[in-house]
C-alpha cells in the first residue's frame, strides 16, 4: 500500500516548472483591456490637437 505521507516528503517540484512559473508571472502581457485603454488615450489625444 502507498504511504502518501512518505511520498509527499520525497516530492520536489521540477525546476522547469518553477522557471516557467517565474516567466509567466513576471512577464508583462498586454491584454484586451490594455489595448482598449491605449486606443481611448490615443483618441483623446487626437481630439485635443
Amino acid at each position: 500500500m502507498i504511504n502518501f505521507e512518505e511520498e509527499l516528503k520525497k516530492f520536489h517540484p521540477s525546476l522547469e516548472i518553477e522557471d516557467a512559473e517565474d516567466a509567466i508571472y513576471n512577464h508583462d502581457l498586454t491584454d484586451m483591456a490594455d489595448v482598449l485603454i491605449g486606443m481611448i488615450r490615443e483618441a483623446k489625444n487626437s481630439e485635443e490637437q
